[in-house]
C-alpha cells in the first residue's frame, strides 16, 4: 500500500520487485486488499503479454492515510514518554 499511495496504478511486477517479496506474496496480498475494497486490479495486455495493474481505491487511500496517522501519533506518544521520563532521571 505505501508504493501504491505514491502513484496513481502500478504494474504487478513493479510491487513485487519494490516489496521484494515473491508473486505469491503480491497476489495473496492483493487478493485480501481487494477483498477489503482497499485495492482495484485490473488486467490486461501490453502486446501479446498479459499484464496486472493494481490502485487503490479511495477507500484503501483514506485507510492508509489513517494508518500512518495512528503510527504518528505512537510515535509521539512514546516521545512524550520518553522525554518525560528523562526529566524524571535527571531530578533524580
Amino acid at each position: 500500500m505505501a508504493f501504491l499511495s505514491g502513484c496513481a496504478e502500478a504494474e504487478f511486477a513493479a510491487v513485487r520487485e519494490y516489496a521484494q517479496v515473491s508473486d505469491a506474496s503480491v497476489s495473496r496480498i492483493a487478493s485480501a486488499l481487494e477483498a477489503a475494497g482497499y485495492l482495484r486490479v485490473r488486467k490486461g495486455y501490453v502486446g501479446r503479454r498479459p499484464r496486472t495493474w493494481l490502485s487503490l481505491t479511495p477507500e484503501g487511500r483514506a485507510a492508509f492515510s489513517g494508518h500512518l496517522e495512528a503510527l504518528r501519533a505512537m510515535a509521539e506518544t512514546a516521545r512524550r514518554a520518553g522525554a518525560r521520563a528523562e526529566g524524571a532521571r535527571r531530578q533524580e
